[in-house]
């Protein structure tokens, strides 16, 4: 099955949650939360991607770089290349409902896993769910990162050490989702969380410990003060807050001031090899793509997964090629065109 064919499937599989459009820019889907979309205006979703779009890279081809280097390492694990599939979940909340969370998140792990690079997996409003995505990872060797939301400290401990028991080798808090509409619906407590909350938090395990959603540099700084090993710099793919700045806008300032002193990671519009490029390039040590990995599971299941990070792959390679990059570890804003 092509790519192409892929797409064509998920379309009729995700019963008009998501319409996999041509381009995915969050116009059609806007305010559609629960859902694929964005919240309210789609403002946020919609400048993550103009964002990432208007960067524009200088092509250079005067050199011996042939077979570029992508391979990278985050916390002891060697990756293809420096892509996740970014936690998401909720089949019957958020995609549709015509395959369960099992079906999904399964094809996920395992077409991530088979291709060399590895998933992160969620909770959400439905407690089942995290059941169901642990007990699939821990099937897996527990090769992948677990993000609970920013529940009562206990909560999210108490769901750390679920992840641990998996044998996850990193767990996170998508801190952003304070804000999330579907866990309102669902009655469920969420909140902002202190410098103090986020670092017993940190504390509580020995796991790397990841804090996705950071879209300013104060922070980003607060999160390093709060011992935190790596930050996500998101906006929830413009799920939870609208009129927030594109990532691509923010990611340069926040990687001056915190680059080295954690993993930066970066999620938000991200569809092909050459936008992983430019993230990196921006400063990101890693990158996480979340819509793009629904519809290649819903389009064409483990198999459609795959070949979404083959696509992937020979995108970046070719962009490295093209802008003479020979180490994804080493690209830096040389590469962007100002």
């Amino acid at each position: 099955m092509s790519y192409k064919e892929t797409l064509m499937n998920a379309r009729e599989n995700l019963n008009a949650s998501c319409r996999v459009c041509r381009e995915c820019n969050g116009i059609a889907c806007a305010g559609e939360v629960p859902g694929m979309g964005g919240k309210e205006t789609a403002s946020a979703f919609t400048s993550n991607y103009e964002a990432l779009k208007s960067i524009k890279v200088n092509m250079r081809t005067i050199h011996n770089i042939k077979e570029p280097n992508m391979k990278c390492n985050f916390f002891g694990k060697d990756m293809d290349i420096p892509v996740f599939a970014a936690p998401v979940s909720g089949t019957t909340l958020n995609m549709g409902g015509k395959y369960s969370e099992e079906e999904y998140i399964t094809w996920v792990i395992e077409g991530c896993i088979k291709s060399g690079i590895y998933p992160m997996v969620g909770d959400t409003a439905v407690d089942s769910f995290l059941t169901t995505n642990l007990k699939m990872l821990n099937k897996y060797n527990g090769d992948g990162i677990v993000f609970i939301k920013p529940w009562e400290n206990e909560n999210v401990i108490k769901k750390i050490k679920l992840a641990e028991e998996a044998g996850a080798f990193a767990v996170g808090m998508d801190i952003d989702a304070c804000g999330l509409i579907t866990l309102a619906l669902h009655g469920k407590p969420v909140m902002p969380k202190t410098v103090e909350d986020i670092r017993e938090i940190a504390k509580s395990t020995k796991l790397p410990f990841i804090l996705k959603g950071i879209m300013t540099v104060d922070e980003a700084l607060l999160a390093v003060e709060a011992g935190v090993d790596g930050i996500v710099v998101s906006n929830h793919g413009g799920r939870v807050l609208d009129h927030t700045p594109g990532v691509a806008e923010v990611l340069p300032a926040i990687a001056e001031e915190v680059k080295g002193k954690v993993k930066i990671f970066a999620d938000g519009g991200v569809r092909t090899g050459i936008d992983v490029l430019k993230l990196l390039a921006l400063g990101a040590d890693g990158i996480l793509i979340g819509r793009p990995f629904v519809w290649a599971s819903f389009g064409g299941k483990t198999e459609g997964v795959q070949e979404y990070i083959n696509t992937l792959k020979s995108g970046l390679k070719s962009a490295m090629i093209l802008t003479g990059c020979a180490d994804v570890n080493e690209v830096d804003s040389r590469i962007i065109y100002k």
